[in-house]
């Protein structure tokens, strides 16, 4: 059995939540102290030939947290490009990114990697979706046939990242046709507070005598039963001074959910425009 520490976040070119100054090397001390196995970013200058202190930021933070670091670079400019990476405490076997741009203004990937988590191979897939819902749609179906193309059903698989989708519209998919769990719908406690009290206060509707005879309409509206809960929504994690947005996601197939946080608050809500994610998932 294996304890994993999963970290997602988009660290929006390694400057503050207002793109004002450099976070980069607080930054590296944040994330030093999650102690993270697993770190999902996105949003990574892999080159800056302006500003040598955002230069090769994987590099930098994989060196910083004793970590191995994969690049996948999608957004290319004269001086600079940015992309996803993946960080990881394991042996990462092999990766590859896969271009999914939907258009000429947004270059986006997908960075595939398998990491060796004690002679289990865990695939890790880095997504940072399109603005645009009908890009995301089509980015999705890449990321399904993909993952049906090259990820065995019985092997354990983790997608996390930014996936700009505010309304949840794409959870379906990936419970249904992926099986996939969301991790804040499967750790105990793990919805945020306005779910949690909505639960509370259909618990207690059901147990007045008014409240009878409506459990299963409540049941599936309210993520009581097992498949709605699946499709909680994720919690508020966009702007990070001000989380209002639902974007950024840890999907897991394969794993206990043991716990799943999102950092709100001092230091996170000034180092980058995103709040963090981070789970601690059992490998049986």
């Amino acid at each position: 059995m294996s304890v994993i520490r999963v970290v997602s976040y988009n660290i929006h070119k390694g400057r503050s939540a207002t793109g004002s100054r450099e976070s980069l090397a607080d930054l590296r001390l944040g994330l030093y102290g999650l102690r993270p196995d697993l770190l999902f970013l996105q949003e990574v200058q892999g080159r800056n030939q302006q500003r040598f202190s955002l230069d090769a930021q994987h590099e930098s933070l994989a060196a910083a947290l004793h970590m191995e670091a994969a690049y996948g670079r999608n957004a290319v400019q004269d001086a600079t490009d940015h992309g996803n990476a993946l960080l990881s405490r394991y042996p990462i076997l092999h990766f590859e990114n896969q271009d999914i741009s939907d258009h000429r203004m947004e270059q986006r990937g997908l960075l595939h990697g398998v990491v060796d988590v004690g002679g289990a191979g865990v695939h890790c897939i880095v997504v940072h979706l399109g603005l645009l819902a009908k890009g995301r749609s089509r980015q999705v179906a890449a990321l399904v046939e993909r993952i049906k193309r090259l990820v065995p059903s019985d092997e354990p698989l983790l997608i996390a990242g930014d996936f700009n989708d505010w309304d949840n519209r794409l959870a379906p998919l990936f419970v249904q046709q992926l099986g996939l769990v969301e991790v804040f719908a499967a750790a105990p406690q793990g919805m945020d507070e306005i779910y949690r009290l909505r639960r509370t206060v259909a618990r207690l509707r059901h147990s007045m005598p008014w409240g009878q005879g409506f459990g299963a309409t409540r049941s599936l509206e309210l993520g009581v039963g097992d498949h709605a809960a699946r499709l909680t929504p994720p919690p508020r994690t966009f702007p990070s001074a001000f989380p209002w947005f639902r974007l950024d996601r840890i999907y897991q197939r394969g794993f206990a959910v043991r716990r799943a946080r999102v950092l709100h608050g001092a230091p996170w809500k000034k180092l980058s425009d995103h709040a963090p994610l981070i789970a601690e998932l059992e490998l049986p």
